[in-house]
């Protein structure tokens, strides 16, 4: 009897300890979430942030939002099944990421029309909520809190009852575990976890900081409490801890294990295995592998190793019979990840794999991880490298492999069809899209290939937005400029790059994120610090810091020397190679004193580009990607400028059709040449002077 009315005690106490502590905690938490709000409405042009802006969400998605026109007969019927399933699957979840204040909106676009929500928030059904109906649903909450807390104590008083009846009379209520009808209902809610499981492979399932910090909470007093009820067990019965000692000091290690079965095994019997780390973590750890293989494609990852040792990974949507091939180039601080983040229909990998390309995918060098030939290389060693390296070593490396592994595909290929003309060319086209950095590491890559009368294997290259030109730019980046050059002595041998080296403080970004999307005042702070601190770029900074390249494991990052290279760009208002800092050090370069400034070669370039600017870009400014297309058209190229109204990261991390629209538009005119051109150089006075001749 002592015991049952102690395991009482202890069980109120430990419940009403919970409720308390939850109850501050979400005090505190909503009072931060209103505090950010109300700086947000303070803050110049944030007071409709969290009304929701059109392609901005803190919660990044892995779908499409709906099929566009122009791909409605480019889609496979599977993935296009997908499709629907992980829309479908998201409104049925989205309880389990937001509550009803983290409803996100979209606004009307230019033309005055409602622009659908997209997928990574609670659904379309929900978007055309007034703002009128969030303040009376924020006020009845706040009303109600203001309820549960005066009715504590009655809450305290009326749960005792309660709890006793439930404790005495629910243990008998209590049957075998091995009963037939619990285990035919355990097969059952197996069955339909494991299809709950392959719906909603594709969504975001981490768990935040502040869930953590509930979950923590909870686990501290279940063992505080437990660990008292312990003790007063060893007073109040004695025997049977003693028998209860016994039996834990015999058992074995086995319980530490949990049985599973894997489906499409030849042997599915259920076999032990341990937890990771990640699980109990709940992170977000998922690779462009997994992405691309949940959604129903192919994949296929290839090694590459540029000449001076480092270890990059080419990752592929393989479509090997295509004469058509799509190289995809990231910018800073991104990975492969950028061009499939959007799903089936809204990223630009599958797009173009479902119009019939093969699809390639770059990764520049910059990993925490740090791939090298040599292991034992030191991470000053590994950070020592600018653009240059990026557009001269991991370029053509990339491409040289692309270049191989599709001669291969196809010569085997015709090989086989004896009805098939032999052809002496390049036998499929590659067009190259890139973003950012990617785009001046190709346009110096092209350069210096028809420099040193190298063939360059492309077609056809889009540029969305592309680095090189950076003078006309804000105060922000001009005060990082000065702050590059005066300090680069003293920063560069203390920083040799810029990144998250720890796995703790890794995971703990990552966790970060997710709660940004928690509490969308917080988040749009943060959002808005950071746009202010680039420029005041609109770019969707926190959701593209919530992917999964941002992870525990791994994360791209930044060296000092293209931070430092970016600011001699802009310094010298030229796109030119690293300086190395003195004339004797570019000589063994370059050859000459000053570096090579590739604007002056842009007559070198025989192939079609494409530059795409956005109107709200503070990073790279339109002004910095016309002075591209003057210089391009003024040497005789064959350019194209387009505008839209994006900023730096919706090239990539929107889901827009009108961008998607147009590149590939572009990719389709990519058609055989019937006239190649020839380049013979020559030196006078010791530059080097191209002339094109024209052959039939």
């Amino acid at each position: 009897m002592m015991q049952r009315l102690v395991d009482n005690f202890l069980a109120v106490t430990k419940e009403s300890v919970k409720t308390i502590s939850y109850e501050w905690l979400n005090i505190i938490l909503k009072l931060i979430n209103g505090v950010s709000a109300m700086l947000l409405a303070i803050l110049p042009g944030k007071t409709n942030m969290l009304e929701g802006i059109h392609g901005w969400e803190l919660r990044p998605s892995f779908r499409g939002p709906r099929l566009p026109r122009w791909m409605e007969n480019g889609v496979s019927s599977f993935n296009q099944f997908v499709h629907e399933l992980s829309m479908d699957s998201d409104s049925a979840s989205s309880v389990d990421y937001s509550s009803g204040e983290d409803v996100d909106y979209d606004d009307d676009d230019d033309d005055g029309n409602i622009s659908p929500a997209s997928p990574s928030s609670q659904g379309s059904r929900f978007s055309r909520a007034s703002s009128y109906t969030r303040r009376r649903k924020n006020w009845a909450n706040l009303i109600f809190s203001m309820f549960v807390w005066l009715l504590l104590p009655a809450r305290l008083i009326l749960g005792i009852p309660y709890y006793l009846y439930s404790v005495f009379f629910s243990r008998g209520l209590k049957g075998p575990t091995s009963s037939p009808g619990r285990f035919q209902t355990s097969h059952v809610h197996a069955g339909r976890k494991a299809l709950d499981h392959v719906v909603q492979r594709a969504t975001d399932k981490r768990r935040g900081v502040i869930e953590d910090l509930h979950l923590g909470m909870e686990i501290l007093i279940e063992t505080i409490f437990d660990g008292i009820h312990k003790i007063a067990a060893c007073f109040l019965s004695p025997l049977d801890s003693l028998r209860a000692l016994f039996k834990w000091s015999s058992a074995d290690d086995s319980s530490a294990y949990v049985a599973t079965a894997t489906l499409a095994e030849d042997d599915p019997a259920p076999t032990e295995r341990k937890t990771r780390l990640n699980s109990s973590l709940n992170t977000d750890a998922r690779t462009c592998q997994d992405v691309i293989t949940e959604l129903g494609y192919p994949y296929e990852a290839i090694r590459v190793v540029t000449d001076d040792g480092y270890v990059l990974l080419l990752e592929r949507i393989p479509r090997r019979d295509a004469r058509k091939a799509v190289y995809l180039q990231h910018g800073v601080f991104d990975s492969s990840m950028g061009w499939v983040s959007n799903g089936v229909v809204g990223s630009p990998a599958f797009a173009a794999f479902d119009q019939g390309y093969d699809v390639f995918l770059g990764n520049f060098r910059g990993l925490v991880s740090r791939e090298h030939v040599n292991k034992n290389l030191s991470s000053r060693e590994y950070w020592r490298y600018s653009i240059n390296e990026n557009g001269i070593e991991d370029t053509p490396a990339m491409i040289e492999k692309i270049h191989e592994v599709k001669t291969s595909e196809l010569k085997s290929r015709s090989e086989r069809d004896t009805t098939e003309e032999t052809n002496t060319e390049q036998p499929y086209k590659l067009c190259a899209i890139c973003h950012s950095l990617g785009g001046a590491a190709i346009l110096m890559y092209l350069i210096t290939r028809r420099i040193e009368q190298k063939p360059h294997r492309l077609s056809r290259i889009i540029l969305l937005s592309p680095a090189g030109f950076h003078h006309d730019s804000t105060i922000a980046f001009t005060a990082l400029e000065y702050f590059l050059l005066w300090f680069a002595p003293v920063l560069q041998p203390l920083i040799p790059g810029f990144y998250i080296p720890t796995r703790f403080f890794r995971m703990l970004m990552n966790k970060l994120a997710r709660d940004f999307h928690n509490y969308p005042a917080v988040g749009g702070v943060v959002q808005t610090l950071m746009g202010y601190l680039l420029g005041g770029d609109s770019s969707n900074w926190v959701g593209v810091l919530g992917l999964p390249h941002y992870n525990m494991n791994d994360m791209p990052g930044v060296s000092f020397g293209i931070a430092l290279h970016l600011a001699q760009m802009k310094h010298a208002r030229k796109f030119r190679m690293f300086d190395y800092g003195s004339p004797s050090a570019n000589m063994r370069a370059y050859g000459s004193p000053e570096p090579l400034d590739l604007g002056e070669y842009y007559g070198l370039i025989d192939v079609p580009v494409d530059l795409v600017a956005g109107r709200k870009d503070r990073v790279i400014r339109p002004s910095m990607v016309r002075k591209h297309y003057r210089l391009m058209k003024d040497a005789g190229v064959e350019a194209s400028y387009n505008e839209f109204e994006y900023a730096h990261l919706d090239f990539t991390f929107s889901h827009r059709e009108e961008l998607m629209g147009y590149v590939m538009s572009r990719l389709l005119l990519v058609v055989p040449n019937t006239k190649a051109k020839s380049l013979r150089l020559k030196k006078k006075d010791g530059e080097v002077v191209a002339k094109q001749e024209t052959s039939s």
